[in-house]
């Protein structure tokens, strides 16, 4: 097993750190505090030293530990540290190499300075605020500078060490600004007028260490920039030529860093952990006018939409090794994400929430989304609206065309009146927001990509106990006269045989009008319901029907079983209300499919009894129940209210075919 030693001062060094982790190598992370540990992730292979090494015991650790290779990773202005590790790797034979850090941009807005020494001179003869980017360690050196305690602001790390270097400079409270970065071109540019800087000094630390943003919000301002030219550095490779280096002389594999970055509610609005892996990545992928909102970034881009296009793009790179994934919005609310995941599954994934469009709805209107279903429109076969009924507040989610579909089918089903609070690429600059109902929204156009909305049904409700009333369905007649439909005591108690769950995938043979069918679909509300019926007008009765009821997760298949059977998904639940002398084939169908599948049949005659008796004896069925059901009706006769009785029928329920 090869042994590795990583001088980790940098984000560079840390995602080098976190590459040899998941190999199967020996490492070794020197870091120079505590803290510095506390951004690595432990590994059973990782032995992380977390404390500053003189050259005596680097040695020390190098005779002992007999290292394969050391990969100094430390910053560029630590050149101590540098010079300590090249020195003690040449005197004790071990192989040293340098990962160089990015250029950062250079520009003719800067004042390029060689040394703080040297940037204290040249701020002595100015006058205005001074913002100070570059640690605690040299602020002692600044002290020069006229009226440095009244004019300089000094932003050092939240720790002891820092804040004692600063009141020993003779910086007072307020002018000590503690905080943890990275930080965003936004932070830098409210820290700034809050100061009322008139120059900020920095050394240029690449892109990792923050210099664009630090640069954007200095120029946004007009404030001028000190800048500290780093260090010439070693001869070295950038992380991509050491990756490269790892897996061609020591057989490790290439396992790209791969993020899937939530932009949340737009770039304005994205979290400082989202920017810190766009602006380290080495290459984006996302749709068109992500990459563009990120051009100013000036990193390789990839358009790609789809799981496929995404999980090719990153197998097939060999150039680059840390990925950024932009997604609307927040990706635990994208449909793909899960699938992404388990596709990369031998990179190494990690997923950043982004503040979603309906967070940022609900700060608008000032409410909880505590209890209120979340639905994504653009990653359901059909639309929602029988969830609409039967919640009070539903949040949507999608694209402008399928949101206007929605509005139109609500308006179709009487929910035209539902007030909708609507908003048109939330987050984003000029976002568009309104309250309207239902109905005056199914017209109209959109200009954003997405929307998002709270719709509230104040309508009644949609009833959801089994056994709806007769009267609710429509019936009808065909040419074999009056078309069948299981009555409502009985459905009520077939259904409730049927131990339907959320999500179960039903058949109902022998539909008849559809009333089984619905009540399935209206309880396995996640699930799927097939209702097969062989009579055409049947078919377009059910029809008619699952458009009453809003039932989209109807699906209705016109033949007769058990031929119409062989193409449908294996169910969780059956039930047989007819099967034209057919119910023997239509149970081996069923078991076929799903040998647990739990079935429930009806009949009235004593021939269907018997036919049903026998196949259930026949199938050997582990659990087994049937019952008698004797239902009566009060019917109004002159003054009097007078029992009529409903034909007895036998329910049968049968689940688990013994081995």
């Amino acid at each position: 097993m090869y042994n590795f030693c990583v001088f980790a001062g940098t984000t560079e060094g840390r995602e080098l750190v976190e590459f040899l982790s998941a190999q199967n190598v020996k490492t070794t992370a020197s870091v120079a505090t505590e803290y510095g540990k506390t951004l690595l992730t432990p590994s059973e292979n990782l032995t992380i030293s977390a404390k500053r090494l003189p050259v005596d015991q680097i040695i020390e650790l190098f005779e002992k530990e007999k290292f394969d290779l050391v990969i100094d990773a430390t910053h560029p202005y630590a050149e101590s540290i540098t010079e300590s590790v090249s020195k003690a790797c040449e005197q004790t034979g071990t192989r040293y190499l340098r990962l160089l850090r990015n250029v950062g941009a250079e520009n003719e807005d800067g004042i390029f300075v060689e040394s703080v020494e040297a940037a204290a001179e040249y701020l002595n003869n100015t006058s205005g605020n001074i913002f100070i980017t570059t640690g605690s360690k040299e602020l002692g050196k600044y002290v020069s500078i006229e009226n440095f305690a009244d004019r300089a602001y000094a932003r050092v790390l939240p720790m002891e060490a820092s804040l004692a270097s600063c009141v020993s400079a003779g910086l007072q409270p307020s002018h000590i600004i503690a905080m943890q970065g990275p930080f965003t071109e936004e932070v830098n540019e409210a820290v700034m007028r809050m100061i009322n800087a008139k120059y900020m000094v920095t050394k240029d630390g690449g892109s990792t260490g923050g210099f664009a943003e630090k640069y954007n919000a200095a120029m946004n301002l007009g404030v001028k920039m000190v800048i500290i030219g780093r260090p010439a550095q070693k001869e070295g490779l950038d992380y991509s030529g050491v990756i490269d280096l790892l897996c061609r002389e020591y057989g490790l594999e290439r396992k790209p860093r791969v993020s899937v970055v939530g932009i949340g509610s737009g770039k304005e609005l994205l979290t400082v952990r989202a920017l810190a892996r766009i602006e380290d990545a080495d290459c984006l992928l996302g749709t068109g006018p992500l990459l563009e909102e990120f051009a100013y970034t000036g990193k390789a881009s990839v358009k790609a939409a789809s799981t496929d296009e995404i999980v090719s793009c990153i197998k097939s790179d060999s150039v680059h090794s840390r990925f950024a994934v932009l997604m609307s919005f927040d990706p635990g609310m994208v449909h793909c994400t899960e699938e992404l995941v388990k596709s990369l599954s031998d990179c190494r994934v990690e997923i950043i929430p982004g503040i979603s469009g309906i967070s940022w709805l609900c700060a608008k209107l000032g409410i909880s989304y505590d209890n209120i279903p979340v639905i994504d429109i653009d990653h359901k076969e059909s639309l929602p609206v029988l969830e609409i009924k039967r919640n009070g507040k539903v949040f949507i989610s999608g694209t402008p065309e399928n949101f206007r579909s929605l509005m139109e089918e609500l308006t179709a089903a009487g929910l035209g009146s539902c007030r909708v609070s609507l908003a048109e690429d939330p987050g984003r600059t000029g976002t568009e927001f309104s309250v309207k109902t239902a109905q005056e929204i199914s017209g109209q156009t959109f200009a954003g990509l997405k929307l998002v909305a709270l719709v509230e049904n104040k309508a009644v409700k949609a009833v959801i106990t089994p056994g709806l009333p007769d009267e609710q369905f429509q019936r009808g007649e065909g040419e074999g006269g009056v078309i069948p439909m299981t009555k409502s005591e009985v459905r009520a108690v077939c259904i409730s045989k049927l131990a339907l769950s959320e999500d179960s995938v039903c058949w109902d043979v022998g539909a008849g009008t559809g009333s089984v069918s619905i009540e399935m679909a209206l309880a396995s509300v996640r699930g799927s319901v097939y209702a097969i019926e062989k009579n055409a007008d049947a078919v377009d009765l059910i029809d008619f029907n699952k458009k009453r009821f809003s039932v989209s997760n109807l699906n209705i298949v016109a033949g007769l079983a058990p031929d119409a059977l062989y193409d449908l998904p294996a169910p969780t639940n059956v039930f047989i209300g007819g099967s034209s002398g057919n119910m023997r084939e239509i149970i081996q169908s069923v078991i076929d499919k799903n040998p647990d599948a739990r079935i429930v049949a009806t009949a009235v005659s004593m021939e269907s009894i018997s036919e049903i008796m026998a196949s259930m004896n026949s199938f050997g069925f582990q659990y087994q129940e049937v019952v008698l059901l004797n239902a009566a009706r009060s019917r109004k006769v002159a003054k009097y209210h007078m029992m009529m009785g409903q034909n007895p029928i036998h329910i049968f329920t049968m689940q688990g075919v013994k081995a």
